[in-house]
């Protein structure tokens, strides 16, 4: 991964600074409402469309699912980390964190065009929703669009593309894959999501090298300032720094501060309602222990490796493998440590070794949701075979 710096920044330039400002109060804002709407005990959306408010909701809540957690006020405050988190590394703040976007700082670009293919995504497959019922509706945020934006670069007709792609490819092969692979065979929906997820965006970056207002895949980096990745080596902090980092990489943020008001939305949801975290199981301080675990786990096992190639898909198991363990086994302490270790272990390498095989016209998110899917559906059903391991 090589940490890319544009030419242009927030120094010198009024009006990208009036931009983030406004954008930050809009965000708050957002987060305060959603707050207002758990404490007040509003309903899910459903997939009516009539409903403006639930519907707006149950898109901020899907920003925070790829975590298991599916609740507003962490969505809203991970977008509120994240502009933070530019705009320091844009004014080249000493606080900044891991760069986002993969080491891009293509923060805006990813961002917004995950939202907008959610967005839509949503408009277009929302019908597939009946009440108590749920689908994989979350997908577009986490897959084709954003890894589009990183490897082909900024441009609204790329932005635009990548939402499209996402949309359109992403929500019925995942919503096809859970219904038919993982609920005849008894496997995690993450497995379906994640299958829909790859499955997709092989598709998307097969019609994008196709399509002749793309530029070739990664040319864009050529004509940006590139900087040497900070050092991770020496530093104690490396390894808690990472850590946490890992909680928001699925999003394509991959950053301290995301990360950071992303568990912070999620822990004071879940103090104003614990059903209104994790699927309402009651099961969200068993998924955020096993997560825990796996982040800390996976950097130091796999440290040597980050240090020799500057970027390692530790994050893998902290949004598959181990929650997806915990709501199996019904979050008992086996379930946690289990899941949460044997992810650190089998997830990354995987994601790695098949990333490693991809053209250089997919992004390597294809072998890292690649990974999820077959980890996930390794580890869960071999957990039930051991004698004793139930829920």
């Amino acid at each position: 991964m090589t940490t890319v710096r544009g030419t242009t920044g927030f120094t010198g330039s009024r009006r990208a600074a009036a931009g983030a400002g406004l954008i930050f109060v809009a965000l708050v804002a957002l987060a305060g409402w959603t707050f207002a709407r758990l404490v007040h005990g509003s309903g899910s959306w459903d997939g009516d469309y009539t409903e403006p408010a639930r519907f707006v909701s149950w898109l901020v809540g899907s920003i925070s699912e790829p975590q298991y957690y599916a609740v507003a006020p962490a969505g809203a405050l991970l977008l509120i980390g994240g502009l933070a988190a530019h705009v320091a590394h844009r004014m080249s703040w000493r606080c900044q964190g891991f760069v986002q976007a993969c080491g891009s700082g293509l923060w805006p670009w990813a961002a917004g065009s995950a939202l907008a293919s959610l967005m839509l995504g949503n408009v277009i497959w929302g019908w597939t929703l009946v009440p108590g019922s749920w689908q994989p509706l979350f997908v577009p945020l986490v897959s084709v669009a954003p890894a589009v934006v990183v490897l082909y670069g900024p441009g609204l007709r790329i932005a635009a593309s990548a939402a499209v792609l996402g949309a359109l490819l992403t929500p019925p092969a995942s919503i096809l894959a859970v219904e038919y692979l993982c609920r005849p065979l008894a496997l995690p929906p993450v497995v379906g999501a994640t299958t829909g997820m790859w499955l997709g965006a092989a598709v998307a970056f097969w019609i994008c090298s196709r399509l002749r207002w793309m530029p070739p895949a990664g040319a864009w980096r050529a004509q940006q300032q590139q900087v040497p990745p900070a050092g991770p080596e020496n530093s104690l902090l490396w390894v808690p720094r990472r850590a946490l980092a890992d909680f928001s990489e699925a999003q394509f943020f991959g950053n301290e501060w995301a990360s950071a008001t992303l568990l912070a939305g999620a822990v004071v949801a879940h103090a104003i309602s614990s059903s209104s975290t994790a699927y309402g199981s009651g099961l969200f301080a068993a998924v955020l222990a096993s997560q825990v675990i796996t982040a800390l786990a996976g950097v130091l096992v796999w440290r040597r490796r980050w240090q020799r190639h500057g970027f390692y898909p530790t994050f893998v198991p902290v949004v598959s493998v181990a929650p997806a363990t915990v709501l199996a086994f019904g979050g008992t302490v086996e379930s946690v440590l289990a899941g949460a270790l044997l992810g650190a272990l089998i997830a990354p390498p995987v994601a790695a070794a098949i990333s490693a095989r991809l053209p250089k016209t997919f992004h390597p998110f294809v072998g890292n949701v690649a990974s999820m899917s077959v980890c996930t559906a390794l580890v869960v059903p071999a957990l039930r075979l051991v004698p004793g391991f139930t829920s």
